[in-house]
């Protein structure tokens, strides 16, 4: 799935781009191509190709699952402080926030500290309001499921349905970079909160979800690169550039193996056997930890 959306990514930008034709060889008049077809405007990206990175992103919620799951305890330490909201001031600064504070309570909601939960609802509410979304959040709605520690799935889905929303008021509102804006925020988030986890608990599993982000990363930056004529998102492209040069050292290898028909409910489905092989040093991984935090924590400071 994560090789397919770099490949539907890759060929849409390919697609729909006037770059097909080198001014070197051949000329516009020739093909009597308008004006603004050679315009450098980003190209608008379809919703779908979003949904797909956002699926492929790692879920906080997911990412704090699999850190539970391994019996390892919660630890504030790992989460951005809420302070942090006075110094986002720019809808870029606030888009970048509210992927981060988003993160952050996917990992508290999965470890039920409902203590927490309503000062990151209030803060991620805030950022919201900020770049004009907050009327897509059912606040009231979230903060009784998670103070009640209800069903997590509705929580999800809740958030799911939000950030859907927001994604479509702000491709009508022509600002739809804070959408991709707002999944970077998700994801360096995620990553950090993984490294740091990796960093105390040295866990190969850990370690494995950290190398697998190489492929989320490559996706991630196709999104953003249409962007770059934005100074804001340019200044986060050569931050996550730093990152992903690290990650050139992960080797990623693919086993394919015959699925397995399974019986479940009377109804055949196949289980896949394919097997991922990652191949990252200490030394890399060491690497990673160290300039995750740092690019994270600038982030924050707005």
């Amino acid at each position: 799935m994560q090789k397919l959306l770099i490949l539907t990514i890759s060929t849409a930008l390919l697609m729909s781009s006037c770059r097909f034709f080198s001014s070197d060889n051949i000329s516009k008049d020739e093909f009597d191509i308008p004006d603004e077809l050679f315009d450098d405007k980003p190209l608008e990206i379809a919703s779908e190709v979003i949904d797909d990175m956002i699926q492929n992103v790692a879920s906080p919620v997911e990412t704090a699952a699999l850190i539970k799951g391994l019996k390892i305890p919660f630890n504030r330490g790992y989460l951005a402080n809420t302070n942090s909201e006075s110094s986002l001031n720019t809808s870029f600064q606030k888009a970048l926030g509210l992927g981060i504070f988003g993160a952050d309570l996917g990992y508290i909601n999965m470890y039920e500290r409902t203590s927490l939960v309503l000062n990151y609802i209030t803060t991620i509410k805030n950022l919201a309001d900020g770049i004009q979304v907050g009327q897509f959040f059912d606040f009231s709605t979230l903060s009784r499921i998670a103070t009640n520690r209800e069903n997590i799935d509705s929580l999800v889905l809740i958030s799911q349905q939000s950030f859907n929303r927001i994604d479509s008021y702000l491709r009508e509102t022509n600002r739809a970079q804070l959408s991709v804006v707002i999944v970077a925020g998700v994801w360096i988030e995620g990553l950090h909160i993984t490294t740091r986890v990796a960093q105390d608990a040295n866990n190969p599993r850990i370690n494995e979800t950290i190398g697998e982000q190489k492929i989320i990363m490559n996706s991630l930056m196709l999104l953003l690169n249409n962007y770059k004529k934005d100074p804001n998102i340019a200044s986060l492209i050569s931050d996550f550039e730093e990152i992903q040069l690290l990650f050139k050292d992960i080797k990623i290898t693919y086993e394919y193996n015959e699925p397995t028909p399974v019986e479940k409910n009377g109804v055949l489905t196949f289980q896949q056997n394919d097997k991922q092989f990652i191949e990252m040093s200490d030394e890399t991984l060491q690497s990673i930890i160290e300039k995750v935090q740092k690019v994270r924590n600038k982030l924050l400071k707005g």
